[in-house]
C-alpha cells in the first residue's frame, strides 16, 4: 500500500504503519459503532499495510513482532478505532501464540504461519469466552472429535478463516479436559450467530457461533489440558494475549485524554480542569507502567509461570480501571458536547467497559493476587 505522500507502509516498521493507515480507521468509526457493523474498511487498510502479518516470523514471510511491538500497535491502533484495535488484537495474539508454537516445532504451526503470511488469512479466537470452563462439549469419533456448542464474543467473525476454541472432553481415564482446537470457519456445521447489539465496542462483529455436531480431525487437537486449571500453556496463552489486549483498552482511554485536552484548552485557567486533566495523565501513566512491568515480566519468548500470568492480569485490572476513570473525567471536562453521539469521548465511554468482561476479571483479579498470597491453590 503506498500512501499519497509516496511512503511504501509495507518497509515501514509496524508502530509507523498503524500511524498511516489511522486516518481510514478513523474516518469510518463512527458509522460502524452507529450501526453495529463489521469495520470492514479498517481490516482492509490493515491487510493492505501487512500488518494482519506483523506477528509472522520473519523467515515465515511476517515481521517477526514481538509481543511488546504487538500490544503498542494495538494501542495506536485504538487511538483511531477502538474496535478495529480489539477485535485485531483477537488476531495478533492467536497469530503470536502459535509463532510460540513454531519455535517449539509444535505441529501445524509453520503451515498456519505460512497462510498468514501469504494469504494474510485472519485467525479467530473465542479464547476469552472459554478459559478454564469453556463452553460446548468434545466427543471422541475415528480420527478426532465431535464438537457441539455456543461461543460467545467471538470476534471478526465475518472475515475469519480458523478459530482457536476450546471444548470439554470428558476423557474415561483421566476425567474432565480441555481441548484447544483449530476449526475453520467453513466447517460444516459452524454458523454466525448474528447478534452482537451491544454497549460499546459495536464495530468488532463478536458475535456468537455455534457448532453443530462439527468434526475436528485429531490433528487439529492443539493442546490437551486439565480442566478448570490455569495450567502452563493456559498461563501462556493468556500472557500473551492479555498484554496485547491490554494495549488496546490504553489506547481507547488515551483517545478520550487526548480528545478532552483539545477541548480543555479553552479552559486552561480553570483549576478544576487543571486538576481534572492532571488525574488523568497521573492514571494513564500509572497503568503504561503496569504494561510495560507485565511485558518485561513475560518477555518475548513466555515461559509458563503463574506469576507472570498474574503480573498481566494485574496489569489488564489496572488498564480496565483507569480506562473507566480516565473515560469519565474525559467526559466531565468536555461537558455537553462529550454526551451527543458521534463523540470520540462518548465511544470510548462505551467502549472501555468491554474491558471488565474479559478474564481475570478486575475483581476476580483481585482474589487471584490475594489467595497467591496466601499461599492458597490457585482457583
Amino acid at each position: 500500500m503506498t500512501t499519497t505522500d509516496g511512503t511504501t507502509l509495507t518497509t515501514a516498521s509496524v508502530l509507523d504503519r498503524a500511524k498511516k493507515i489511522g486516518p481510514i480507521l478513523a474516518e469510518h468509526a463512527e458509522r460502524h459503532d452507529r450501526d453495529a457493523t463489521f469495520v470492514t474498511e479498517a481490516y482492509d487498510a490493515l491487510r493492505s499495510a501487512g500488518l494482519l502479518r506483523a506477528a509472522v516470523p520473519i523467515e515465515l514471510g511476517g515481521d517477526g513482532a514481538t509481543i511488546r511491538e504487538l500490544a503498542a500497535l494495538q494501542r495506536e491502533l485504538a487511538h483511531h478505532c477502538g474496535s478495529t484495535a480489539l477485535a485485531s488484537s483477537m488476531h495478533q495474539h492467536v497469530t503470536a501464540f502459535t509463532a510460540w508454537r513454531y519455535r517449539r516445532g509444535l505441529p501445524g504451526a509453520e503451515a498456519t504461519l505460512r497462510r498468514v503470511a501469504e494469504e494474510q488469512i485472519v485467525l479467530v479466537s473465542t479464547g476469552g469466552g472459554d478459559f478454564t470452563h469453556p463452553s460446548g462439549e468434545a466427543v471422541a469419533v475415528d480420527g478426532g472429535y465431535i464438537v457441539n456448542g455456543r461461543k460467545r464474543f467471538v470476534s471478526q467473525g465475518p472475515v475469519g478463516a480458523v478459530m482457536s476454541t476450546m471444548f470439554t472432553y470428558d476423557d474415561p481415564e483421566r476425567g474432565l479436559r480441555v481441548l484447544n482446537m483449530a476449526v475453520p470457519f467453513a466447517s460444516e456445521g459452524v454458523e454466525i450467530g448474528h447478534n452482537w447489539d451491544t454497549l460499546g465496542m459495536r464495530g468488532t462483529a463478536s458475535d456468537d457461533v455455534v457448532l453443530t455436531d462439527v468434526f475436528v480431525p485429531a490433528e487439529r487437537v492443539l493442546a490437551d489440558r486439565p480442566h478448570g486449571v490455569v495450567d502452563g500453556p493456559l498461563q501462556v496463552i493468556a500472557s500473551i494475549a492479555f498484554t496485547i489486549i491490554a494495549g488496546a483498552y490504553l489506547g481507547v482511554a488515551e483517545s478520550a485524554y487526548a480528545e478532552a485536552l483539545r477541548h480543555a484548552e479553552r479552559r486552561a485557567e480553570d483549576p478544576s480542569v487543571q486538576r481534572a486533566v492532571g488525574v488523568m495523565r497521573e492514571r494513564l501513566q500509572v497503568a503504561e507502567w503496569a504494561l510495560d512491568g507485565a511485558l518485561e515480566a513475560i518477555g518475548d519468548d513466555p515461559a509458563p509461570s503463574y506469576d507472570s500470568f498474574l503480573a498481566v492480569m494485574t496489569a489488564k485490572s489496572v488498564v480496565a480501571r483507569t480506562g473507566v476513570e480516565v473515560c469519565d473525567l474525559a467526559m466531565q471536562v468536555v461537558g455537553g458536547p462529550a454526551f451527543f453521539r458521534g463523540s470520540v469521548i462518548e465511544r470510548a465511554y462505551r467502549d472501555i467497559r468491554a474491558a471488565a468482561f474479559h478474564p481475570l476479571t478486575p475483581e476476580a483479579t483481585l482474589t487471584a493476587l490475594g489467595r497467591h498470597a496466601l499461599r492458597l491453590p490457585a482457583e
